[in-house]
């Protein structure tokens, strides 16, 4: 705070007479109002990533060059962790439409106005901006590509399809992704694709006219992507016809901007980014409702089910496999997955029961380890690096699990985070905001689970993860801390951590109750 403070300082030559901090709805960055009586009032922005700040303000310089709706801004500190930028006051478009989504989707003229002037106001920076716009500036990657749409497809099979458990065969639906992605890149993207362009990141002026903001993870695309993604978000409940209108606007006020292809032809491109967009959403949903457990966007997985089910039943998809397992997850009567039902139901998982394999008179007497019945449970779970070899496990099982993390993306490779390991915040927020360290370790917790689970129930007394990676500094050592207190919290159960490398050792004791909860 003193940081940006000296900041308006410097670009006003007096301290702010009031710092008000504005409310964000899942962004790691700060952001302050600034007020004084000479200035008015500016907005202060705080982030823990250059690379993504410097994408901002390059990309709003620019845009202000070509006289685009986005905010001024009007000081930069030289790391460029903060800066200040010009104050568009406090009514957004989400804030302005709320009547009509809380209605249902049931918009009064005046609301339905101020969603044609956004989407008319659209291609705009996607065509306008991107001219002469230097890609390599774009935050964190500078295109739209096969990688990101793979991952995209890869994050919804993951977070969302099989926390279903419905039945699909995992290598024809990889099959049909491929192609998926390969029918979405088959256009020359050449426009700004916004990436977020939804309405909290549109500010209105006193006649309602839009403003951007909240642009820093744009990058090279095509324009039918923030299209899909602004006008069937599922929370948002628009109507058929709403949308049909909407989008003809959309395609008008393109036509001023560049050739645009028949009617046809833009209508069949935008379905496949919606249901790109679609499954995209569930994958986030997924993620945020099932395994973090917000409330919110467990309520906002039925109307993207909804929105799936719309979209199926245009029928105009050629993969065959991919769109006949959507259109059974679509008609599925609950999306909860089994694991969270028992969670919902357990009062808890006790440990006196010894008894965890069903008889059958057919198998005779069961026969067990010598490590049977011993317990309570220890857990040791290790970061390290690979040039110094894998930790030994002492407790004399010789078992466990060994995970790799180098196929993550490695904030090791840039400066800032250097001299920094994985339990620095902002570390963590490279990694979260990349997000392959996320699918990584819902695979692990998964195996995690089930393992730790029946170790307590056979009272077996020790069991041991490593996490390894080049250095055993950042990728290692935050999966290994995530993973020790995601056993400790769900399960109770001791967990002592070891950074080796770090040569940190902490202990998370067991739980007085002895009584390991799920959640």
């Amino acid at each position: 705070m003193q940081r940006l403070i000296g900041l308006y300082k410097k670009w006003s030559g007096k301290e702010p007479a009031r710092v008000e901090k504005i409310p964000v709805a899942g962004s790691n960055r700060m952001y302050y109002r600034m007020t004084s009586v000479e200035d008015g009032t500016v907005v202060g922005v705080m982030g823990t990533s250059r690379e993504e700040n410097h994408a901002f303000v390059y990309l709003a310089n620019h845009f202000r060059k070509n006289q685009l709706p986005v905010p001024t801004v009007l000081a930069v500190d030289d790391d460029e962790l903060c800066y200040l930028q010009q104050d568009l006051g406090t009514m957004s478009l989400f804030d302005a439409i709320c009547g009509g989504r809380e209605a249902g989707g049931r918009y009064n003229q005046k609301e339905k106005q101020l969603l044609v002037k956004a989407v008319r106001e659209l291609p705009n920076i996607q065509i306008q901006g991107a001219r002469n716009l230097d890609w390599s500036h774009c935050y964190p990657q500078p295109e739209f590509d096969m990688d990101s749409v793979l991952f995209d497809l890869n994050y919804f099979k993951y977070c969302f399809l099989k926390s279903t458990e419905l039945d699909f065969h995992e290598l024809k639906l990889e099959a049909d992704f491929r192609l998926f992605a390969k029918d979405l890149l088959s256009e020359e993207g050449g426009s700004f694709m916004y990436r977020d362009f939804q309405a909290r990141n549109i500010m209105l002026d006193g006649e309602g006219n839009p403003f951007f903001i909240d642009f820093q993870g744009g990058r090279k695309g095509p324009f039918y992507y923030d299209l899909a993604s602004f006008l069937w978000q599922a929370s948002a409940r628009y109507s058929h016809k709403l949308r049909r209108e909407l989008v003809y606007e959309y395609y008008q006020s393109l036509q001023k901007y560049t050739e645009v292809p028949s009617v046809r032809h833009f209508v069949n491109r935008l379905s496949l980014f919606v249901l790109f967009r679609t499954l995209q959403v569930l994958g986030a949903y997924g993620f945020r409702g099932y395994f973090e457990r917000k409330q919110h966007f467990m309520e906002s997985i039925p109307p993207a089910i909804n929105n799936l089910r719309e979209i199926l039943e245009l029928d105009v998809f050629p993969y065959p496999y991919m769109i006949d397992m959507l259109k059974r997850l679509a008609g599925l009567p609950k999306f909860t997955p089994k694991e969270q039902l028992r969670q919902n139901r357990a009062d808890g998982y006790r440990t006196a029961d010894k008894n965890v394999y069903e008889a059958h008179p057919e198998d005779g007497p069961a026969t067990f380890s010598k490590y049977d019945g011993k317990g309570p449970l220890e857990v040791r779970v290790f970061s390290f690096s690979y040039r110094n070899g894998i930790p030994e496990d002492e407790s004399g099982n010789g078992g466990g699990y060994v995970f790799d993390c180098r196929s993550t993306h490695n904030p090791g490779r840039y400066e800032p985070y250097k001299q920094l390991t994985g339990l620095d915040e902002p570390v963590v927020r490279f990694l979260e905001d990349d997000g392959e360290i996320l699918v990584f370790l819902e695979s692990v917790y998964k195996l995690a689970d089930a393992h730790v689970e029946r170790y307590i129930q056979r009272g077996f007394t020790h069991l041991m993860f490593s996490f390894g990676c080049t250095g055993g500094q950042h990728r290692s050592v935050y999966c290994a801390q995530h993973l020790a207190e995601h056993i400790h919290e769900k399960y109770g159960v001791e967990v002592l951590i070891e950074h080796r490398e770090q040569r940190i050792v902490e202990r998370l004791t067991a739980d007085s109750t002895g009584k390991c909860n799920y959640g």
